[in-house]
């Protein structure tokens, strides 16, 4: 991507951001839209493929988006993002401005590790702006030859990793997301549901029945850390945003109860937890 092209987005977009101006855009009362990165399984070497996907647009629409995609670039690097199917909206062929300023741009920084990804458009005409749920954009990228297995490597969204306009050295301090209504600027908020890249295997832990950490030990905590992955699951469900997330291959260790014959199969639910409580109690003999 061409410098210029970048300058010249990231300029439009940050227009929605607090940091641009003195005078507070208005904010869109109970109007949050969701930005949600999915995750993906790939050995080290291998390519991985993943979503980014867009939800609960409001009625109003989406004139312009501006966020990052932040990641260990020692793990994965990114090698190209394509624009999803809710950024067609004939804008393209109706904005005077795309020749210098593409409606849907994106940067891949690896040697940052990051990728920086904006949808704006001058059009003032809505039905021209984002207005369906559905996916963004798709990524596709590379693990590591190096990446060691059970490594997880974090698909972080933040907000865009530049100045909030050429020489003002201040950083963006918030994702930008809404529109311009007439000479006033209305921000949504922004809800994010952060993705990951797992490489598959971890070692002498992989596969032992109860260990939801995988931490090679069940203990007390693989109990709770099923209960918080049931119960908090923007958190520490796999695709959760804490660091002590359980893992897809601590979902399979963890699933010791229900199923066909009462050894799992069900996914999680409460009676993993129940059942690694009465194993470490010694109410029953195994799990």
């Amino acid at each position: 991507m061409k410098t210029k092209k970048v300058v010249v987005g990231a300029v439009a977009a940050a227009m929605l951001s607090l940091s641009v101006c003195s005078i507070a855009p208005a904010v869109a009362a109970g109007e949050t839209v969701q930005i949600s990165v999915g995750t993906a399984e790939a050995k080290a070497g291998e390519q991985f493929t993943v979503d980014v996907s867009l939800a609960d647009i409001p009625s109003t629409g989406i004139q312009a988006i501006d966020f990052t995609i932040a990641y260990d670039n020692t793990l994965i690097t990114i090698d190209s993002v394509k624009a999803g199917a809710i950024t067609t909206t004939n804008a393209e062929g109706s904005d005077s401005t795309n020749g210098a300023m593409p409606i849907f741009d994106s940067s891949i920084l690896n040697e940052e590790g990051c990728v920086n990804l904006i949808w704006s458009t001058s059009l003032q005409d809505s039905s021209y702006w984002l207005s369906k749920d559905g996916v963004f954009c798709t990524i596709t990228g590379t693990v590591s030859k190096s990446a060691p297995e059970g490594t997880v490597a974090d698909l972080k969204l933040v907000p865009g990793k530049r100045e909030t306009y050429p020489g003002s050295g201040a950083l963006v301090g918030k994702i930008a997301c809404g529109y311009f209504d007439g000479t006033s600027k209305v921000s949504y908020e922004v809800a994010v549901k952060n993705g990951k890249v797992t490489v598959p295997g971890s070692g002498v832990t992989e596969g032992k029945r109860g260990d939801a950490n995988c931490d090679g030990q069940v203990l007390l905590n693989d109990a709770i850390l099923v209960m918080q992955s049931i119960g908090n699951p923007d958190a520490f469900g796999e695709s959760g945003s804490d660091a002590a997330r359980i893992t897809s291959q601590g979902v399979k260790n963890a699933d010791v109860a229900g199923g066909d014959n009462d050894k799992g199969g069900d996914l999680l639910t409460n009676a993993d937890a129940l059942r690694i409580q009465q194993y470490l109690l010694k109410l029953v003999s195994e799990i």
